[in-house]
Formats: C-alpha cells, sequence, structure tokens
C-alpha cells in the first residue's frame, strides 16, 4: 500500500459499509495492517451488524447505531489491551460488516424425483421447486460458523448447503404427509409451514433464521400428466353418444357452408357425412330398443306388430340330411322338381320328419304338383 494510504488511514476516523451489491452477507473494513484508531467513529446502518475480531478473537458486537470507539465503548476490547491516543494505533483489530437484511427469492429444486406412493395412481415420482427466504440473526455464530475470516462473504457461497438441508427436509415431510397427488396443490401452505418449522433449528446453528419458505409447483411425470388429461377431457365430454352427434351436426353444418368444393372442404365434407353416418348408425340401433319398450299408459299410438322369425328348412335327399335352406330356395327347389311332396322335410318346432306334403308352409307351395302314382 502506497505511503498516502497508509497516512489516509491513520486521519480517517469514520468506519461505515454503503453496501449496493444486493448479495453480499459479509464484509471486512479494510484498513493498513487493520490499525483502529481511538476514537473513530463507527457507523452501523440498519439492517447492518459491526463485529470486532482482535487478534483472532470476537471482541465485540455492534447493532444498529453511531459509536465512538473508546474503552467506553469497547469494555471486552478494554479488557485485552491498552490504550493510547495519539497517531500511535493503540490496537489492532478487524471489523466485519454483517448484513441482517432478508435475502430472498433462493431457489431450491429436486434434482431427482422424489418417489412416493400415492393411493391412486400407486409409485410416482414428483418433481418440486420454489423459493425460500434468510436473513442472519445471530452474526457472532454466521462469522464463527460460515463466513471465517473471508473479507467479502456472497449469499451465492452458501445457498448450496442450505438448499440441500431444504430438499432433503421437504422429501421427508412430503413422504410422511401421504397426501394424495391431486391434492397436493391445496396442501402448499401447510406443508411450507412444516419444512419451515422443521428447519428451524438447524439454521438456528448457523445464525440464520429461515424467515420464509415457498413451494411454487410440485411436476407430475409426463406420463401422470397426460393420464389427468384424458381423464378431464372425458369428465368435460361427459355423455358420448350425445357429443358424437353434436360434433357430427358441427361437421355438416361447416361443409354446408364449403359448396364451392375445395381439398379442403371436400375433406372436411368427408369427414362430416362419415360423422353424420355414425350417428344414423348409433340412432339405428337405438331404434328397436325404443321400440321394444312397452307404450307409456294412455297412448294412443299402437305398439308395433311382432315380426316372425323366418324358417329355415332341412331336407331328406337321397338318405342324406340337407340344408339348412330358406324358404326363398325352397320355392326355387320345388320349381326346379328337386323337392316334392314326398320328400322328407324337417324345421324347427317339429317333433320329427314329415312328407313335404304334410307341412302346412310347404302344402300350398306344391298344390300344382299332382300326387304321386299310387
Amino acid at each position: 500500500m502506497a505511503l498516502w494510504d497508509k497516512l489516509k488511514g491513520e486521519l480517517i476516523d469514520v468506519i461505515e459499509w454503503l453496501d449496493d451489491s444486493g448479495d453480499t452477507m459479509v464484509w471486512r473494513f479494510p484498513r493498513h495492517q487493520n490499525e483502529i484508531k481511538y476514537g473513530a467513529k463507527l457507523t452501523v446502518r440498519e439492517s447492518q451488524a459491526a463485529i470486532f475480531v482482535s487478534e483472532g478473537q470476537i471482541a465485540d458486537v455492534f447493532g444498529p447505531g453511531l459509536y465512538d470507539l473508546t474503552t467506553r465503548n469497547l469494555p471486552v476490547l478494554t479488557t485485552l489491551q491498552k490504550w493510547y491516543h495519539g497517531f500511535e494505533s493503540p490496537f489492532k483489530s478487524e471489523i466485519y460488516f454483517i448484513s441482517t437484511r432478508n435475502f430472498t427469492d433462493i431457489k431450491w429444486g429436486t434434482k431427482k424425483p422424489i418417489t412416493l406412493r400415492d393411493p391412486e395412481f400407486g409409485p410416482v415420482r414428483l418433481r418440486a421447486f420454489g423459493t425460500y427466504v434468510v436473513r442472519v440473526t445471530d452474526p457472532k455464530s454466521f462469522i464463527t460458523e460460515i463466513a471465517g475470516t473471508e473479507g467479502h462473504f456472497t449469499v451465492e457461497e452458501i445457498t448450496g448447503q442450505l438448499t440441500s438441508m431444504v430438499i432433503t427436509r421437504f422429501a421427508d415431510l412430503l413422504a410422511e404427509s401421504k397426501i394424495p397427488v391431486l391434492d397436493l396443490a391445496a396442501n402448499y401452505n401447510e406443508l411450507s409451514g412444516w419444512v419451515t418449522e422443521k428447519l428451524a433449528p438447524e439454521f438456528s446453528e448457523y445464525g440464520l433464521s429461515l424467515t420464509k419458505l415457498l413451494i411454487e409447483n410440485i411436476a407430475l411425470p409426463k406420463a401422470v400428466e397426460e393420464a389427468l388429461d384424458k381423464r378431464t377431457s372425458m369428465g368435460i365430454v361427459g355423455d358420448l353418444d350425445a357429443f358424437t352427434k353434436f360434433q357430427a351436426a358441427n361437421a355438416l353444418e361447416k361443409a354446408a357452408e364449403n359448396p364451392s368444393g375445395d381439398a379442403s372442404a371436400g375433406v372436411g365434407m368427408g369427414m362430416g357425412f362419415a360423422m353424420a353416418n355414425q350417428m344414423t348408425q348409433t340412432m339405428t340401433q337405438q331404434a328397436p330398443q325404443a321400440a321394444a319398450a312397452p307404450p307409456a299408459a294412455g297412448s294412443a299410438t299402437p305398439p308395433p306388430l311382432p315380426t316372425r322369425e323366418a324358417i329355415t328348412y332341412y331336407l331328406g335327399i337321397g338318405g342324406e340330411q340337407k340344408g339348412p335352406f330358406s324358404q326363398k330356395i325352397i320355392e326355387e327347389m320345388i320349381r326346379d322338381k328337386t323337392l316334392t311332396q314326398e320328400t322328407l322335410v324337417w324345421h324347427k318346432g317339429m317333433a320329427s320328419w314329415e312328407k313335404a306334403a304334410k307341412v302346412d308352409e310347404l302344402r300350398l307351395l306344391l298344390g300344382n304338383e299332382p300326387p304321386p302314382l299310387p
């Protein structure tokens, strides 16, 4: 250091710290050979504390205020060293300024997912993110445990350790809480309070206070998010059949608005007709069910006539069973003389095989054919 700097240090008797960095927690006051003049003025502003360290030992701690460094204001240091007046250095000491304001927006987040057992989804892996706020509440402990003899200590140098503590306690409490995944968002405040209370004694060991911890988000795995989106969509759609009809009607309306026949309109019209066809099939399938239902009491419209089940026939030709044959094929066989009055016939409901001439359903069809000769 130059001679002028040395002399300037002897003449200047104001010791203060004006912090414009925003992230400095500890700052050591620079003096030539750490010489502090008797009677110097010490200014400690709000949200600051000043610590005197003499020969590696903390001698005095000052809160906000204006102090004359005399034997009256340094009783502890006075017992350690003898004071003299004048420019001759009465003692050599280091002065550390500590910022006691809140350091906000310190981010934390899980590096790896937290595996939990959810009652609805089973084993899930969650990620959590948020911020927290700390401040120095015990400058002496903070200097002793954390800052040491560093001349310039920033909040970044300690956030790694603090964030690890936050994540560890948060993961432990989240697993112990057994809160269902779908209810986590409604319990962010409770979880934040539990973590803050759990970490309070651990932060106090470093002379710090965890004034606030916020949970911004607890993220689900992508696959679970997609499943939730599908479930939400199904809940919004509600009646799937009604939704299909509604979509089909919208498609037909859009198709009607594009009669020019360009490619995109053609595709839209085709989709509209396809959905309309699907709607028609759905309505057709529902029609028999509606028709089968009994008419309401007092209804003026008679119920539909019951339909007769089509009869299929089995024939005995050449000693072998043939069939089954529909009514139409039986008529063709009668015209072709393949089926005669003597042909053995059976259909559902008959007790045994009978000649075709004795079957009521075939007698009229065989009426034009003469009976066989005796």
